[in-house]
């Protein structure tokens, strides 16, 4: 194995930089560090003479974008670079430019990411202290739980800018990962367990300055690429739900002719019958489909797949029936009852086909390159 100072790039996106981002550099030549790739997100004129210091002095890479396009595109033009320019490097640290983060923590997450380039590698920070900022705090503790209950995703720290990741991991998956401003890092998580990537997560010392004012974080709207899976399942329920209704119906025309008056009486049950199995089972190969393909993004052909989802559905099916007579007997109304029963049912079946039913086969592991 070899030395993964020289073997890692660190990069390090800034906008408006100080002589914090100078002195963290400083920090980094001194302990060994050779490839320092240094992203200018448009920033004044005034302020890239801490770029040029960062150049000359220790030859550092500076990529430059004349206007501010966010830190994911600051972090992809890095990857960019490493991919076509530099590609016999093992991989890449991603540091804040804000002094956030210190050597002994960069180092170790270069170390671990030479070690497992399988993975992705997260410099956790820790939430205990009295001392962090409140809105900190709130970010970090509504992403965590939100990510968990709708991707199953559990890491501590999902907002955390010190990452560490292999050059097979940027090049299959992150470089190419959406996002552009901070939404990018968030989007990174979602794609690592989309794609069966092993997240580790290792400690790392907390540090606030000026009370954090200068975070970008937006707790509602940079979380939004999360919800947007919960809003497709929905989404794909309800339109299942309105095509079942118009099969319903339009099965109604066309068959009510073909049964003659002196038995229609006789065979109205049938009939009805007849329609809801056909208008169901088609609308359920409507949603099985698009929850596959759409919503969990499974391209498995495995048939055990339509299997277990439909072994879900007449379990929900039977699961609703009984609890709706046996549940909430206090309300009177079985309709309301229904109504309830059947919301948590839905919200765990999004778990359960998330977890089973359309839960994606682990890829095969890179290979550590030989030392």
């Amino acid at each position: 194995m070899g030395n993964y100072k020289e073997d890692i790039a660190v990069i390090i996106p800034a906008l408006d930089p100080d002589n914090r981002m100078t002195a963290l550099v400083e920090q980094l030549h001194t302990a060994g560090f050779r490839n320092i790739i240094l992203v200018d997100d448009g920033s004044a004129l005034e302020n890239r003479i801490y770029f040029r210091e960062c150049k000359d002095k220790y030859g550092c890479k500076v990529i430059r974008h004349v206007v501010n396009f966010g830190k994911g595109m600051a972090l992809k033009s890095a990857f960019n670079y490493i991919l076509e320019s530099r590609p016999e490097l093992m991989g890449a640290v991603t540091v804040d430019c804000d002094g956030q983060h210190i050597l002994q923590d960069i180092d170790t997450c270069a170390r671990l990411t030479e070690e497992h380039p399988d993975s992705l590698i997260l410099g956790c920070r820790q939430f205990r202290e009295d001392n962090i900022p409140l809105r900190s705090r709130f970010g970090n503790r509504l992403t965590r739980q939100v990510i968990r209950l709708l991707c199953g995703i559990q890491v501590s720290d999902t907002q955390t800018g010190l990452r560490g990741l292999s050059t097979p991991l940027i090049r299959d998956y992150f470089a190419s990962t959406k996002g552009e401003r901070f939404e990018y890092e968030m989007n990174m998580l979602i794609a690592a367990r989309e794609n069966m990537i092993p997240i580790r997560e290792f400690p790392i010392a907390t540090i606030y300055l000026e009370n954090n004012e200068s975070s970008h974080f937006n707790p509602f709207l940079d979380s939004i690429r999360i919800y947007k899976v919960f809003l497709k399942f929905m989404l794909s329920s309800l339109s299942s739900f309105l095509i079942d209704i118009f099969l319903y119906w339009f099965f109604g025309v066309i068959l009510r002719p073909l049964v003659p008056d002196s038995i229609r009486i006789f065979d109205i049950s049938v009939l009805i019958l007849l329609r809801t199995v056909i208008s169901r089972l088609l609308s359920s190969l409507y949603n099985f489909l698009m929850n596959k393909n759409q919503v969990f993004k499974n391209d498995s052909k495995s048939p055990a797949i339509i299997v277990k989802y439909y072994t879900l559905c007449v379990v929900q099916l039977l699961l609703s029936a009984f609890l709706v007579n046996h549940l909430l007997g206090f309300i009177a109304y079985s309709t309301i009852r229904k109504c309830i029963i059947d919301t948590i049912l839905f919200a765990v079946s999004f778990q359960i086909q998330r977890e089973w039913v359309f839960k994606k086969e682990p890829k095969l592991t890179h290979q550590k390159r030989p030392g």
